[in-house]
């Protein structure tokens, strides 16, 4: 029997984590980890590779460390990245993605990237059709569609560009939507295991559930799966997930977006890392088993239970006699082990040498949108989208939580299992004052404060109405049952209005 391949997940600072030991249930052997530390970290990091004698390393790389990973696995040629390299070049840019689409003949919208200013507002007066799309190419994009935006006309894409001072131009034709939606397809060995519509919401246009969109897992047309599958195996991608708009003039399908970093229930991340048990053990594990269409049947569950379930399997489907003429799962559409990247894969960029050096500084500058100081409580899912390293399922998370519970301070949120503290304190610049006004608060929102309850914030209540308000905050100790340690944990939650 082969030996096994020891295996390490890659984390990084402030950055989600997709995949976690829970999700390789029944690998026998132990699981390492190692965390990259940004900036000089490299050398170190390939160090520790080596130490712990890791020969598949898994994770997905952030746009920001794409380059730096670039060099490191040129440092480490006997360890194998899953995803690829090669894989995550779509992951780093918009740019990266058209290029990725042409290289392979994959059908995009109309796609124009400019790195010369005076070259692309040429374009966009005097030869772009209107509406146009226009986003943000480099960096994170998971703000819940706050870089990208729709122009009517040329005045309207000049103004939004010398205001964002986007480098490259990045502009596509606008598709028109059939049912005003996308499509959103994720595929496990190049197989499709979820897909839904995405509808823009009320006074809306951009299709994104953190906008208060709604979704669909019904009447997926065949020709949206079948280009993810075509980008899917172009890609050589183990995991890959795409946004779909379909025309609705002519029916045409284009990919918008693609990439190995997307949000996904926790169901889904254990079906990958069933599929990679498979793939690095060579059979000895099952490869899962999910039929076609089955994201029907899982859609009419609850979403707030479907994030929290785990483990879901399928048995096969064994026709009768009478049926036996019908398949369940279409032959096109097989699970299958990926091809391994090269580096042909990677198509050349257009981007000017020094393009880096652009790029950090359109990262460290600071929007509007960002530097604005949220108060978790009154959040709209498209704030939280602005949180560094946020992915949609979290966010719904975060929402759900909100239900039931008043934040105060931002360690609260370590109550959710996704959440850690390095992930908080990427947060921390951004995050603002949570306490709750005691003279305002109702009783439903102080029983929901950490350590008060329904008991307490009658108490408190009570003490209010006989004062008719509190003045100051050190008057709390006066209440009976609430002594010094409970004084000062209510302090850090509890303020005075202004």
């Amino acid at each position: 029997m082969k030996k096994l391949p020891k295996i390490g997940f890659l984390y990084l600072d402030y950055v989600m984590r997709f995949f976690d030991k829970s999700n390789f249930k029944g690998w026998p052997d132990k699981i390492e980890t190692v965390t990259y530390h940004w900036k000089n970290d490299k050398a170190r990091f390939i160090k520790e590779i080596k130490r712990k004698k890791i020969e598949v390393l898994i994770g997905n790389i952030p746009a920001t460390a794409y380059e730096t990973f670039v060099e490191i696995s040129k440092e480490l040629p006997n360890v194998r990245f899953v995803p690829s390299i090669e894989t995550q070049f779509s992951n780093k840019s918009k740019e990266n993605v058209t290029l990725f689409c042409k290289k392979f003949n994959i059908s995009i919208p109309k796609t124009k990237i400019y790195y010369d200013k005076d070259k692309g507002y040429d374009y966009l007066k005097n030869k772009a059709t209107y509406p146009q799309i226009i986003k943000r190419s480099y960096g994170a994009s998971n703000y819940g569609g706050y870089y990208v935006h729709k122009a009517d006309s040329y005045k309207e894409a000049k103004k939004l560009l010398d205001e964002r001072k986007y480098t490259p131009i990045y502009t596509q034709n606008a598709i028109d939507l059939k049912d005003s939606g996308d499509i959103r397809v994720m595929l496990i060995g190049h197989k499709p295991i979820c897909a839904f519509w995405r509808y823009s919401g009320t006074g809306e246009w951009i299709t994104n559930t953190s906008q208060g969109g709604s979704m669909s897992y019904e009447n997926i047309p065949m020709n949206a799966l079948e280009l993810a599958v075509k980008a899917s195996k172009a890609a050589k991608a183990e995991y890959w997930a795409c946004d779909i708009a379909i025309c609705a003039k002519t029916g045409k399908a284009y990919i918008l977006e693609c990439a190995t970093a997307f949000a996904a229930f926790p169901y889904i991340r254990d079906w990958i890392c069933q599929y990679l048990m498979w793939d690095f053990s060579m059979g000895r594990f099952k490869k899962p088993h999910v039929p076609m269409f089955s994201w029907e049947e899982l859609g009419k569950i609850d979403s707030s239970l479907l994030r929290t379930m785990r483990h879901i399997g399928f048995s096969k489907y064994k026709p009768s006699f009478d049926g036996e003429y019908f398949l369940n799962d279409t032959k096109d559409f097989d699970m299958a082990l990926t091809e391994i990247s090269n580096e042909n894969d990677v198509p050349d960029s257009i981007a000017p040498k020094d393009i880096e050096k652009t790029y950090k500084k359109q990262e460290s500058t600071v929007i509007e949108f960002e530097k604005k100081k949220i108060n978790l409580n009154e959040a709209t899912l498209t704030d939280l989208m602005s949180l560094y390293g946020m992915e949609e399922d979290l966010a719904f998370e975060i929402k759900d939580y909100l239900d039931e519970n008043i934040i105060t301070d931002s360690s609260d949120l370590l109550e959710i299992e996704s959440i850690d503290k390095q992930m908080l304190k990427s947060w921390d610049q951004t995050i603002g004052d949570m306490r709750v006004d005691v003279n305002s608060a109702s009783k439903e929102i102080l029983k929901k404060i950490k350590g008060i309850g329904p008991k307490l914030a009658k108490v408190i209540l009570d003490y209010k109405e006989k004062v008719t308000s509190i003045k100051d905050i050190d008057e709390l100790k006066e209440i009976d049952g609430i002594g010094k340690n409970k004084f000062n944990q209510l302090k850090s939650r509890l303020k005075i209005g202004e």
